[in-house]
Formats: structure tokens, C-alpha cells, sequence
């Protein structure tokens, strides 16, 4: 089974977040750029598939500028056996991500599809489901357990109160969340070996999907100082503050 796995380029969580003066977007300068952590977890999940006798072949693919391609590389460096990059400097929505991996899906024609369940930049959690809507697959979101047993998947994700197992036949597409796997690090000898594995570039024109935003950034603002907390005396001091000056009792 072909596994394909959608990895995107974002600031490393490590990163203190910066804001351009003049609030038009966030500040990359200078800035590390990394894989989106739950995008890890699904190469892991690809990885452990792979190395199960589950999956025979594992595809990292990205959309994003040049650059992308380091991300990929990673993804080549954990265990992924070719990528593809679908490169553009345009910002690109989740609906314009999710278009173009469903023709990347048309064209591989894989049997299982990961992606992390959201970005840590947008946090919009949109391109699984649109994608998985676009290929007319079944879908399994927000996964912290897969497991496949002949031509249908079991995924286990956390809802609230609980645990909700589906059943999926496949080919699927399936989210990741933070409990699925604990990502592993390249070694050494993965990394020098990646950087001779192949990396496929297409452009957006080239899978025929326009790239044109139908959302428009307004304005980026850093989020406001939390203010320091107060030890009241007595639990009348705590009612009068709740209610009167945070305004969250009535």
C-alpha cells in the first residue's frame, strides 16, 4: 500500500512569534522555519506502517515556496522514499492545499493519506476534511490509534467524553492528533542519505488548480499582556471581583 503524507513548512514552535510594524502579517525574517509538529506525527505513522510490513511506499508532499523543500528533505531523512513539491510563493488557503494534494492523490493513486490535523501558523484544521470531501474518500479525524487490517482501516480519535473507533474501507484520509505517535529523530547517516532521494517539483499550473486567495489578512496584532493575578482575603472578596470587575458572574 502506497502511502502519501502532506507536510507543511511553518515558524518552529520553539520561536517566540514576531509581528511586522506595520501589522500587516508576521514577521519571517531571520526566523527558524520547521515541520509542523503534527505533520511529524503523521510521517511517523507512515514510518511505523512502513516498517509493520503495512506500507510499501511512502510519499512526503508539500505545497509552499523553494525553501519547502528542507521539509521535505526531513520527511526523505525519517523514512519517506521520494516527495513531491508543489512550489509557489503565493500564500495559500486550506480549500487551494486541499485541491491541489486531491490531484496529487488522483495522480499517486495511494491507499492511505495522512495529514496533521491542523497547522500550528493557521490552526484552521480544514485541509483533511476538504481534501478527504474533494477525493470522495472516507475520512477519520483528530486519529490517536490506526490500524489496518486487510483493505479496511480502524481509527481510533478522542472526542469528548471518550474514545470513537470508525471503521473506513480504503483508500482514506486520516488526520493526526498529538497522541497517535512520539515523532523520532533523524540520524546522521538518514539525513546524507536523503539528500540524494528525489524530489518531484510541479507547480499549481501544472496540476491546473489556481492559486488566487479568497481570503483576505486584515491586520495581524500581538495578542494582549496577561495581567498578574491577586490574592483576595475571603471568598466575598473573590464573588465581588468576579462579578464586578471580570464581569464572568452575574
Amino acid at each position: 500500500m502506497k502511502v502519501l503524507v502532506a507536510v507543511k513548512r511553518v515558524i518552529d514552535y520553539n520561536v517566540k512569534v514576531r509581528v511586522k510594524a506595520d501589522n500587516t502579517d508576521v514577521d519571517l525574517t531571520n526566523v527558524k522555519m520547521a515541520m509542523n509538529p503534527f505533520c511529524e506525527i503523521a510521517v511517523e505513522e507512515a514510518v511505523r506502517l512502513k516498517e509493520r510490513g503495512v506500507a510499501s511506499e511512502i510519499v512526503a508532499v508539500t505545497v509552499g515556496p523553494k525553501a519547502a523543500q528542507e521539509q521535505l528533505r526531513t520527511a526523505l531523512a525519517l523514512g519517506a522514499d521520494r516527495a513531491i513539491h508543489i512550489e509557489t510563493d503565493d500564500k495559500v488557503e486550506s480549500a487551494v492545499a486541499a485541491k491541489l494534494l486531491a490531484k496529487v492523490v488522483e495522480e499517486e493513486q495511494p491507499g492511505l493519506t495522512l495529514l496533521g490535523k491542523q497547522a500550528i501558523d493557521t490552526d484552521n484544521n480544514q485541509t483533511g476534511q476538504m481534501l478527504a470531501a474533494l477525493t470522495g474518500q472516507p475520512q477519520g479525524t483528530f486519529a490517536s490509534e490506526i490500524q489496518v487490517e486487510d483493505d479496511k482501516l480502524r481509527v481510533t480519535r478522542e472526542i469528548d467524553g471518550g474514545l470513537q473507533t470508525l471503521e473506513l474501507s480504503l483508500p482514506a484520509v486520516v488526520t493526526t492528533d498529538l497522541r497517535l505517535n512520539e515523532p523520532r529523530y533523524a540520524k546522521l547517516p538518514d539525513i546524507m542519505k536523503a539528500k540524494k532521494k528525489t524530489i518531484d517539483t510541479k507547480s499549481p499550473s501544472d496540476l491546473g488548480v489556481e492559486t488566487s486567495a479568497n481570503v483576505e489578512l486584515l491586520k495581524v496584532e500581538t495578542p494582549a499582556e496577561r495581567e498578574g493575578g491577586v490574592k483576595v482575603s475571603s471568598v466575598d472578596e473573590l464573588v465581588d471581583k468576579l462579578k464586578n470587575e471580570a464581569k464572568v458572574i452575574s
